[in-house]
Formats: C-alpha cells, structure tokens, sequence
C-alpha cells in the first residue's frame, strides 16, 4: 500500500488551523502590569477588549506605555481566529526542502509569492514574510499544547531590508508563558532579549491578577 502524498496547501492548512486562537465569546480581560527594561521598573494596569483593542493605565512614561501596548496588540493579532481561505486564498503551495529534523518547507506563490514557511509536526517552526517594507523571520524552537492548539513558547525573530538584504536591529530572542484563565490561555509573562549595538537589552512584560471581563449581555 503506498502513502498518500499530502499536498503543500494540506500540510500547511493543518499546522495554521492547529494554532491556538480565542472564539467570538471572548470577552476581554484586565489585568496588573510590571515591565523590566534594562534595570527600570514600570507598573500599571491594562485592559484587552473584546475586540481585542487594548489600553494601558497608570503608565507615566510614555515610552513604557507605548512598549506595553505594543505587545498586547502583537499578542492579540495573533488571537484572532480567521478561516484559511480568507488569510491564503490567494496564495498557492509547492514543497522546498526538508531538514534533517523532519521541518518540510513550504514556497508560496501567488498574493505571497517570496513568502516561505517550515512545518514539523504539525506545527509551523519557520515564518520568512514580506510585511510593508521589511521581511520577517521567526524560528519557533519549543510550545506550549493547550489542547486547542498551540501557542510558541520559545522562539527568535529578525528583520532584513527586502530589496538588500541587509539586517534591520538585532536579533530578538523570546520566551512566553501563558495562564488558563476561565476557558482561555492569556499571555502572563514574556521575555525579549535583543542585541543592541553589541550589547543585549532586555524588556520583561509580566501581566498578573487577569480576570476576564463580564460578557456583554
């Protein structure tokens, strides 16, 4: 009996439909914020709504608030359940390389031609995209199985001009945790550690006493 090859677009709908995402009932949250930048201590609270906009309180400077915000709004996008179709419809799938770990790669021509991505066990381990004017490469090392999905738990990301190739800023190494809170996994720490100017710059975003929001009637 011989194995039935599963297609590139197959492969690669099955690792994107098995992230873990929140459904239309949720209902936002609140929470308590310390972020550690480089010895600097900044606390505050914020609050993601159940459109998954997001504010930050009681964060004097505004750098600080600015960084918090930020990674709500990178958190939440990521959150957001959004059918294949609509994301790659317009994108086709052939098979590159595999590495010697198993991760198959994915070319994407159409709408994300240039675009590249590797999946290994169900789940994506290389994004390589053109967003605006740069390109993005993420390597995701470990997750974290919810049992709805997975969520990266370590993983890098670095930036290069498109059309050069040269390097934008440094390399960035995260490490996230997660907490069930109710029926949904909420982002209650994160880690970045970056290269700046040959030095590393760490930011620590921790979120505690998160408690969903009452869901409007």
């Amino acid at each position: 009996m011989t194995a039935v090859q599963v297609s590139a677009q197959d492969l690669f709908r099955a690792a994107y439909e098995n992230r873990y995402t929140w459904d239309q009932s949720f209902p936002g949250y609140t929470a308590d914020v310390t972020l550690k930048l480089d010895g600097q201590e900044f606390k505050g609270q914020v609050r993601v709504n159940p459109d998954l906009t997001a504010e930050v309180f009681g964060v004097e400077d505004e750098a600080a608030k600015k960084m918090i915000h930020g990674q709500l709004w990178e958190t939440a996008i990521h959150r957001v359940r959004r059918a294949f179709e609509a994301t790659h419809g317009q994108n086709t799938f052939t098979y590159g390389n595999t590495d010697e770990d198993g991760a198959v790669e994915i070319l994407m021509g159409g709408k994300a031609e240039g675009d590249r991505y590797k999946v290994r066990d169900n789940i994506v381990t290389l994004v390589h995209r053109h967003i605006h004017n740069v390109v993005v490469t993420i390597n995701t090392f470990s997750v974290t199985e919810t049992g709805e999905g997975y969520l990266s738990h370590r993983y890098d990301s670095i930036y290069h001009d498109p059309q050069t190739g040269e390097q934008k800023g440094g390399l960035s190494n995260f490490e996230d945790g997660y907490e069930k809170v109710g029926p949904y996994f909420i982002l209650s720490r994160r880690l970045i550690s970056t290269e700046v100017d040959g030095k590393p710059s760490t930011q620590e975003f921790v979120f505690s006493n998160i408690k969903l929001l009452d869901p409007v009637a």
